[in-house]
């Protein structure tokens, strides 16, 4: 996967719209998300046998995601390659709304990438998270911006 082929998946205007919908998002909860998309995993990674969930939660650690104040960081990574979603959520959130919705997130946004519909897959499931982060951390006091919401692209 080139980064050509990402660059039409998530053209600038599409990583804004979905820069936007985070900014909007974490106005009404008290976590933090991101959106990192990557068009292929490199030959180490793939030599190495590493799936894209692991790829996931490497990133998670990477992008310090886990190191919020409510334990309530949730990325969204595509592996545009596979068309694979893979949600990692802190262990404050994962508690509260569990492997299940986050895999149900997953195949909804899958089957819109593989309608090759890849900004309102993200936004679709955007909204699922945002329900989810609002359900169990509703927005309080003090309720500040402690991660970048620009999409990461690799």
């Amino acid at each position: 996967m080139t980064q050509g082929r990402v660059n039409r998946a998530f053209p600038r205007a599409s990583l804004r719209v979905i820069e936007q919908a985070i900014t909007a998002s974490e106005s009404t909860h008290m976590g933090e998300v991101r959106f990192a998309v990557e068009g292929a995993l490199d030959s180490a990674s793939l030599f190495a046998g590493q799936s894209a969930r692991e790829r996931a939660i490497e990133l998670f650690s990477h992008l310090r995601i886990w190191d919020t104040e409510h334990s309530s960081g949730v990325l969204i990574y595509l592996l545009l390659a596979d068309r694979q979603v893979e949600i990692v959520a802190d262990r404050g959130i994962h508690a509260k709304a569990g492997t299940h919705a986050w895999a149900a997130i997953c195949a909804a946004m899958e089957a819109a990438f593989k309608q090759g519909d890849f900004e309102k897959g993200v936004l679709q499931g955007m909204h699922a998270v945002t329900r989810q982060l609002t359900e169990h951390f509703p927005a309080g006091t003090g309720n500040r911006n402690e991660l970048p919401d620009k999409p990461v692209v690799l």
